[in-house]
């Protein structure tokens, strides 16, 4: 095997130029947007933001696990994972509008008043500032953005030493405290980046329910991809039923860990009865927004959970990927559904809302393409991937 042999086909050449093409006609509709109606703007952008945020970070954690479990499930989509977990660079300079739009997005806690009803206490005073905002974000990204160049050039590494076994330790070694690095800056993150935006609310679970969001949505991706990859050379034959098998099975587990974690959350708030607690999902789950909290609970479990127990199903090459599809469209609506409440009570999306994910999505696609072509499609110095695209079926 050579690298040669195993380069990007033509159709995510096509894919790059397409999303290009997305991205841009979304940045002109955003351009639009911000002048018109800069709040909108902002409060769309988040959403946007968020979501392809999910992508690179949620990859990122599948490296890392695939690493450390060394699965044939995450060889054969370890390559489309780094070119997507690569793009968190380019997700950080699409981080620079929400600190301008800090004011119109943070306003609960920026314009607090100092005392009575709405001031916060002492020590959100002192953690809710726009400088440690912005410091913390740093310091969030330069973890992340450490651990993709380490995790990237030792997979070069490994593929250009393919006996030399201490890469493959070392990656193991390090993934192990990474994915604690990853879920504890997420957990911190959504906190400032999400959870802030009331900052009288809290839930200790908030977190985990943001990392089992981006998993889903960045292995639905990855699964549409190595089906796309599948169609032609060189990829042609090398994906089989009992990869897409175990694919499915992997995303329907993070589908009910999310699931877990969110009723979690749900029942022990709804039970505590605190004002300040239930207040989240006061706004929530009555009126038009109620409409969407039964959608999501419909849509992004329910449907999915069951036909995701099909086996027939999981190692269909057709149907998996409409699946997955669907959900990265759902996870779009989730983040929707769990930020916009706190600006309005009415859950009419505005065409900003199908404007700003074309835009991050279009980028952040089209930097996916890029990557993927620039490298081989598959881990040639893994040793155990002659054995992970063996043909057999079970």
């Amino acid at each position: 095997m050579t690298a040669q042999d195993y380069t990007a086909p033509d159709s995510i050449g096509r894919l790059q130029q397409r999303a290009l093409i997305a991205g841009f006609i979304g940045v002109v509709l955003c351009t639009v947007g911000f002048f018109r109606s800069p709040d909108q703007f902002f409060q769309s952008y988040l959403v946007a933001f968020l979501f392809v945020l999910g992508l690179s970070l949620g990859s990122l954690g599948l490296v890392m696990l695939q690493h450390m479990t060394s699965g044939h499930w995450g060889i054969v989509i370890r390559r489309p994972l780094e070119s997507a977990m690569q793009n968190l660079w380019l997700v950080a300079i699409l981080f620079i509008p929400v600190i301008l739009g800090m004011k119109r997005i943070y306003f609960a806690w920026m314009g607090a008043p100092s005392a009575g009803e709405g001031a916060l206490s002492d020590f959100q005073k002192s953690y809710l500032t726009a400088h440690g905002f912005i410091i913390r974000a740093i310091i969030y990204f330069v973890v992340w953005l450490v651990l993709i160049l380490i995790l990237n050039h030792w997979s070069k590494r490994q593929d250009i030493e393919p006996e030399d076994r201490r890469v493959r330790r070392d990656l193991k070694l390090l993934s192990g405290p990474g994915i604690i690095l990853y879920v504890f800056g997420m957990g911190f993150a959504s906190i400032d980046w999400v959870m802030s935006i009331s900052p009288h609310w809290f839930s200790t679970i908030y977190g985990f329910i943001f990392v089992a969001g981006q998993t889903i949505s960045a292995l639905s991706l990855m699964i549409c991809v190595v089906v796309l990859l599948a169609q032609t050379a060189p990829m042609a034959g090398l994906i089989q039923n009992r990869h897409l098998h175990d694919l499915g099975k992997l995303l329907l587990s993070f589908l009910m860990l999310w699931a877990y974690f969110s009723f979690s959350q749900l029942l022990i708030i709804w039970s505590g009865n605190q004002p300040d607690e239930i207040s989240f999902y006061r706004s929530r789950l009555y009126g038009s927004w109620g409409v969407v909290a039964v959608i999501i609970l419909i849509f992004h479990f329910f449907v999915p959970f069951f036909l995701l127990l099909s086996r027939d199903l999981k190692r269909n090459p057709k149907t998996l990927p409409m699946v997955c599809i669907w959900l990265v469209f759902m996870r779009l609506v989730d983040l929707f559904w769990t930020t916009r409440p706190e600006f309005t009570s009415n859950a009419m999306p505005s065409w900003l809302d199908i404007a700003a994910p074309l835009a991050l999505g279009g980028l952040w696609l089209a930097g996916f393409a890029r990557n993927l072509k620039s490298q081989p499609l598959l881990p040639l110095g893994d040793p155990k991937l002659q054995e992970a695209i063996e043909v057999h079926e079970y």
